[in-house]
Protein backbone atom coordinates (compact mmCIF):
# COMPACT_ATOMS: atom_id res chain seq x y z
CA UNK A 1 0.00 0.00 0.00
CA UNK A 2 1.15 3.80 -0.95
CA UNK A 3 1.23 5.98 1.84
CA UNK A 4 -1.43 8.44 1.05
CA UNK A 5 -3.61 11.49 2.68
CA UNK A 6 -7.52 11.83 2.49
CA UNK A 7 -8.70 15.43 3.64
CA UNK A 8 -12.07 16.42 4.54
CA UNK A 9 -12.67 20.28 4.63
CA UNK A 10 -15.00 21.83 7.19
CA UNK A 11 -18.60 22.91 6.27
CA UNK A 12 -20.81 25.55 7.63
CA UNK A 13 -24.67 25.00 7.30
CA UNK A 14 -28.31 26.78 6.76
CA UNK A 15 -26.35 30.04 5.84
CA UNK A 16 -29.95 31.92 7.39
CA UNK A 17 -32.83 30.77 5.83
CA UNK A 18 -31.69 27.31 4.11
CA UNK A 19 -31.97 25.55 7.83
CA UNK A 20 -31.23 21.85 7.41
CA UNK A 21 -31.02 21.64 3.70
CA UNK A 22 -27.88 24.30 2.59
CA UNK A 23 -23.89 23.95 3.27
CA UNK A 24 -21.31 25.44 2.05
CA UNK A 25 -17.65 23.67 2.58
CA UNK A 26 -14.90 25.88 3.72
CA UNK A 27 -10.97 25.74 3.51
CA UNK A 28 -10.25 24.28 6.83
CA UNK A 29 -9.60 20.59 6.83
CA UNK A 30 -9.50 17.24 8.40
CA UNK A 31 -6.37 15.00 6.96
CA UNK A 32 -5.78 11.87 7.86
CA UNK A 33 -2.45 10.49 7.24
CA UNK A 34 -2.55 6.17 6.27
CA UNK A 35 0.96 4.23 5.94
CA UNK A 36 1.47 0.15 5.74
CA UNK A 37 2.00 -1.85 9.10
CA UNK A 38 1.78 -4.61 11.33
CA UNK A 39 -0.54 -3.79 13.90
CA UNK A 40 -3.77 -1.39 13.61
CA UNK A 41 -3.12 2.02 14.96
CA UNK A 42 -4.68 5.42 15.19
CA UNK A 43 -3.28 8.70 16.69
CA UNK A 44 -5.74 11.56 17.40
CA UNK A 45 -4.83 14.94 16.32
CA UNK A 46 -1.87 15.66 18.69
CA UNK A 47 -1.82 12.36 20.16
CA UNK A 48 1.54 10.29 20.80
CA UNK A 49 -0.82 7.42 22.10
CA UNK A 50 -3.17 5.34 19.53
CA UNK A 51 -6.36 5.59 20.54
CA UNK A 52 -8.16 2.05 20.31
CA UNK A 53 -11.61 3.34 20.09
CA UNK A 54 -11.42 6.80 18.03
CA UNK A 55 -14.76 8.11 16.35
CA UNK A 56 -13.11 7.74 13.04
CA UNK A 57 -11.83 4.53 12.98
CA UNK A 58 -14.97 3.51 14.66
CA UNK A 59 -17.07 4.81 11.18
CA UNK A 60 -14.62 2.94 9.03
CA UNK A 61 -15.50 -0.19 10.79
CA UNK A 62 -18.88 0.47 10.38
CA UNK A 63 -18.96 0.84 6.35
CA UNK A 64 -16.31 -2.19 6.43
CA UNK A 65 -18.72 -4.29 8.33
CA UNK A 66 -21.93 -3.04 5.92
CA UNK A 67 -19.85 -4.31 3.03
CA UNK A 68 -18.22 -7.00 4.37
CA UNK A 69 -14.60 -6.43 3.84
CA UNK A 70 -11.77 -7.04 6.54
CA UNK A 71 -10.18 -3.59 6.79
CA UNK A 72 -6.01 -4.19 6.20
CA UNK A 73 -3.73 -3.02 9.36
CA UNK A 74 -2.04 0.27 9.12
CA UNK A 75 -1.11 3.07 11.13
CA UNK A 76 -3.40 6.85 10.79
CA UNK A 77 -1.88 9.75 11.73
CA UNK A 78 -5.28 12.28 11.94
CA UNK A 79 -4.59 15.86 12.29
CA UNK A 80 -7.41 18.74 12.22
CA UNK A 81 -7.36 22.35 11.45
CA UNK A 82 -11.44 22.30 12.37
CA UNK A 83 -12.13 23.40 15.80
CA UNK A 84 -14.98 21.24 17.72
CA UNK A 85 -18.56 22.33 18.50
CA UNK A 86 -18.39 25.38 17.14
CA UNK A 87 -20.41 25.12 13.88
CA UNK A 88 -17.93 24.04 11.47
CA UNK A 89 -19.38 20.70 10.80
CA UNK A 90 -16.58 19.03 12.92
CA UNK A 91 -18.65 15.92 13.07
CA UNK A 92 -19.74 15.35 9.57
CA UNK A 93 -15.69 15.78 8.53
CA UNK A 94 -14.82 13.25 10.55
CA UNK A 95 -17.70 11.12 9.67
CA UNK A 96 -16.71 11.63 5.62
CA UNK A 97 -13.09 10.88 6.71
CA UNK A 98 -13.98 7.44 8.39
CA UNK A 99 -16.22 6.31 5.31
CA UNK A 100 -13.20 7.52 2.78
CA UNK A 101 -10.65 5.37 5.31
CA UNK A 102 -12.47 2.70 4.95
CA UNK A 103 -13.55 3.25 1.07
CA UNK A 104 -9.62 3.36 0.22
CA UNK A 105 -8.47 0.41 2.30
CA UNK A 106 -11.35 -1.94 1.24
CA UNK A 107 -10.69 -1.10 -2.24
CA UNK A 108 -14.56 -0.19 -1.41
CA UNK A 109 -14.96 1.94 -4.31
CA UNK A 110 -18.20 3.92 -3.70
CA UNK A 111 -20.30 5.95 -5.31
CA UNK A 112 -21.14 9.54 -4.53
CA UNK A 113 -24.64 8.22 -3.79
CA UNK A 114 -23.42 5.51 -1.36
CA UNK A 115 -20.82 8.03 0.84
CA UNK A 116 -23.71 10.92 1.27
CA UNK A 117 -26.36 7.61 2.57
CA UNK A 118 -23.99 6.20 4.69
CA UNK A 119 -22.69 9.73 6.16
CA UNK A 120 -26.37 10.52 6.37
CA UNK A 121 -27.40 7.67 8.06
CA UNK A 122 -24.87 8.33 10.86
CA UNK A 123 -25.30 12.19 10.70
CA UNK A 124 -29.06 12.39 10.65
CA UNK A 125 -29.29 14.66 8.23
CA UNK A 126 -27.23 15.47 4.73
CA UNK A 127 -26.73 19.60 5.01
CA UNK A 128 -23.07 19.25 6.37
CA UNK A 129 -22.10 15.31 4.74
CA UNK A 130 -23.05 16.63 1.58
CA UNK A 131 -20.84 19.97 1.25
CA UNK A 132 -18.11 17.77 2.93
CA UNK A 133 -17.92 15.23 -0.02
CA UNK A 134 -18.46 17.45 -2.90
CA UNK A 135 -17.15 20.79 -1.74
CA UNK A 136 -18.43 24.35 -3.09
CA UNK A 137 -22.47 24.90 -2.35
CA UNK A 138 -24.70 22.25 -1.64
CA UNK A 139 -28.26 22.32 -0.80
CA UNK A 140 -29.95 18.55 -0.29
CA UNK A 141 -32.87 16.88 1.39
CA UNK A 142 -33.95 13.71 1.94
CA UNK A 143 -36.15 11.29 0.41
CA UNK A 144 -37.53 8.07 1.63
CA UNK A 145 -35.20 6.39 -0.53
CA UNK A 146 -33.14 9.06 -2.23
CA UNK A 147 -30.77 12.27 -0.98
CA UNK A 148 -30.94 14.48 -4.10
CA UNK A 149 -28.34 17.34 -4.04
CA UNK A 150 -27.64 20.54 -5.91
CA UNK A 151 -23.87 22.12 -6.02
CA UNK A 152 -22.69 25.60 -6.79
CA UNK A 153 -19.38 26.01 -7.06
CA UNK A 154 -19.17 29.35 -8.36
CA UNK A 155 -19.37 31.65 -6.01
CA UNK A 156 -17.20 35.11 -6.14
CA UNK A 157 -17.67 35.66 -2.43
CA UNK A 158 -14.79 36.60 0.13
CA UNK A 159 -15.58 34.76 3.48
CA UNK A 160 -15.04 35.91 7.29
CA UNK A 161 -15.50 32.92 10.53
CA UNK A 162 -15.70 34.53 13.80
CA UNK A 163 -14.41 31.61 16.01
CA UNK A 164 -15.32 31.96 19.75
CA UNK A 165 -13.31 30.61 22.17
CA UNK A 166 -16.68 28.62 23.83
CA UNK A 167 -18.27 25.74 22.56
CA UNK A 168 -21.93 25.13 21.85
CA UNK A 169 -23.54 22.04 21.75
CA UNK A 170 -26.19 21.31 18.80
CA UNK A 171 -28.26 19.52 20.83
CA UNK A 172 -28.21 22.94 23.11
CA UNK A 173 -28.68 24.80 19.79
CA UNK A 174 -31.72 22.81 18.76
CA UNK A 175 -33.45 22.47 22.30
CA UNK A 176 -34.11 26.47 21.80
CA UNK A 177 -36.20 26.10 18.37
CA UNK A 178 -39.90 25.61 18.33
CA UNK A 179 -41.82 22.64 17.31
CA UNK A 180 -43.72 23.65 15.22
CA UNK A 181 -44.69 26.99 12.93
CA UNK A 182 -47.60 28.26 12.00
CA UNK A 183 -48.47 28.33 8.24
CA UNK A 184 -48.29 31.79 7.29
CA UNK A 185 -44.72 32.16 9.38
CA UNK A 186 -43.41 28.97 7.66
CA UNK A 187 -44.35 30.15 3.97
CA UNK A 188 -42.51 33.48 4.08
CA UNK A 189 -39.57 31.29 6.02
CA UNK A 190 -39.47 29.16 2.85
CA UNK A 191 -39.89 32.06 1.02
CA UNK A 192 -36.67 33.76 1.88
CA UNK A 193 -35.07 29.83 1.44
CA UNK A 194 -36.30 29.96 -2.50
CA UNK A 195 -34.90 33.32 -2.70
CA UNK A 196 -30.90 33.09 -1.41
CA UNK A 197 -30.76 30.12 -3.49
CA UNK A 198 -32.36 32.37 -6.66
CA UNK A 199 -29.94 35.37 -5.83
CA UNK A 200 -26.59 33.08 -4.64
CA UNK A 201 -27.07 31.62 -8.61
CA UNK A 202 -27.87 34.59 -10.30
CA UNK A 203 -24.92 36.44 -7.84
CA UNK A 204 -26.77 39.43 -6.76
CA UNK A 205 -24.91 39.13 -3.81
CA UNK A 206 -26.94 41.80 -2.38
CA UNK A 207 -29.86 40.14 -2.29
CA UNK A 208 -28.07 37.30 -0.92
CA UNK A 209 -27.15 39.42 2.24
CA UNK A 210 -30.30 40.59 2.71
CA UNK A 211 -32.07 37.02 2.41
CA UNK A 212 -28.94 35.89 4.87
CA UNK A 213 -30.31 38.58 7.45
CA UNK A 214 -34.23 37.63 7.31
CA UNK A 215 -33.95 34.09 8.33
CA UNK A 216 -37.07 33.14 10.28
CA UNK A 217 -36.24 28.84 10.95
CA UNK A 218 -34.17 29.33 13.49
CA UNK A 219 -31.93 32.62 14.24
CA UNK A 220 -34.34 34.61 15.70
CA UNK A 221 -33.99 31.70 18.43
CA UNK A 222 -30.79 30.83 18.60
CA UNK A 223 -29.41 34.64 18.64
CA UNK A 224 -29.80 34.79 22.65
CA UNK A 225 -27.49 31.95 22.71
CA UNK A 226 -24.91 33.81 20.76
CA UNK A 227 -22.62 36.71 22.64
CA UNK A 228 -22.17 39.24 20.41
CA UNK A 229 -24.67 38.29 17.63
CA UNK A 230 -25.64 41.84 16.59
CA UNK A 231 -22.57 43.29 17.40
CA UNK A 232 -20.88 41.45 14.63
CA UNK A 233 -23.42 41.50 12.22
CA UNK A 234 -23.90 45.15 12.24
CA UNK A 235 -19.89 45.81 12.53
CA UNK A 236 -19.54 43.36 9.34
CA UNK A 237 -22.82 45.25 7.48
CA UNK A 238 -20.71 48.91 8.16
CA UNK A 239 -17.55 47.52 7.37
CA UNK A 240 -18.66 46.58 3.72
CA UNK A 241 -20.02 42.50 4.34
CA UNK A 242 -23.11 41.67 2.11
CA UNK A 243 -24.48 40.04 5.22
CA UNK A 244 -23.88 37.74 8.21
CA UNK A 245 -25.35 34.61 9.27
CA UNK A 246 -24.68 31.99 11.98
CA UNK A 247 -22.46 28.96 10.86
CA UNK A 248 -24.54 25.65 11.36
CA UNK A 249 -26.05 26.12 14.91
CA UNK A 250 -23.69 28.37 15.93
CA UNK A 251 -21.51 29.82 18.00
CA UNK A 252 -19.13 30.90 14.62
CA UNK A 253 -20.39 33.54 12.72
CA UNK A 254 -19.68 33.97 9.27
CA UNK A 255 -19.76 37.21 7.12
CA UNK A 256 -20.04 37.22 3.41
CA UNK A 257 -18.05 40.31 1.91
CA UNK A 258 -17.12 41.35 -1.25
CA UNK A 259 -14.19 39.40 -3.57
CA UNK A 260 -11.18 41.27 -2.40
CA UNK A 261 -12.23 42.84 0.21
CA UNK A 262 -11.94 40.16 2.36
CA UNK A 263 -8.78 40.98 4.51
CA UNK A 264 -9.41 44.61 4.45
CA UNK A 265 -12.71 44.27 6.58
CA UNK A 266 -11.19 41.27 8.47
CA UNK A 267 -8.32 43.45 9.95
CA UNK A 268 -11.01 45.85 10.56
CA UNK A 269 -13.25 43.16 12.51
CA UNK A 270 -10.33 42.01 14.67
CA UNK A 271 -10.03 45.64 16.42
CA UNK A 272 -13.68 45.45 17.33
CA UNK A 273 -13.60 41.71 18.88
CA UNK A 274 -11.76 40.45 22.06
CA UNK A 275 -11.59 36.39 22.40
CA UNK A 276 -12.49 35.84 19.07
CA UNK A 277 -10.11 33.88 16.47
CA UNK A 278 -11.09 35.97 13.02
CA UNK A 279 -10.28 33.91 10.13
CA UNK A 280 -10.36 35.04 6.27
CA UNK A 281 -11.75 31.21 4.77
CA UNK A 282 -11.12 30.42 1.10
CA UNK A 283 -14.40 28.24 -0.17
CA UNK A 284 -13.14 25.23 -0.50
CA UNK A 285 -14.78 23.50 -4.08
CA UNK A 286 -13.30 19.81 -4.13
CA UNK A 287 -14.83 18.12 -1.25
CA UNK A 288 -12.58 14.69 0.00
CA UNK A 289 -10.01 14.13 -1.94
CA UNK A 290 -7.64 11.79 -1.37
CA UNK A 291 -4.11 12.68 -2.78
CA UNK A 292 0.00 9.74 -2.44
CA UNK A 293 2.25 10.45 0.30
CA UNK A 294 5.72 10.53 -0.95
Amino acid sequence: MMPFRISVPASSANLGPGFDSMGLALGLYIHLDVEDSDQPAFFAHGSTESEENHFIWNISEQVAKRYGVTLPPCKVQETSEIPLARGLGSSASAIVAGIELANQLGNLQLTDDQKLAFGTEIEGHPDNIAPALFGGLTISTMLEDDIPSAQLNDIELDLIAYIPKVELKTEVARDCLPDTYERNYAARASAMSNLIVAALYSKDYVLFGKMLENDLFHEPFRKELISNFDVIREKAKAFGAFGTALSGAGPTMLSFVPKGNGSTVKEKMVKQLEGYQVKLLEIDTKGVSVSQNR
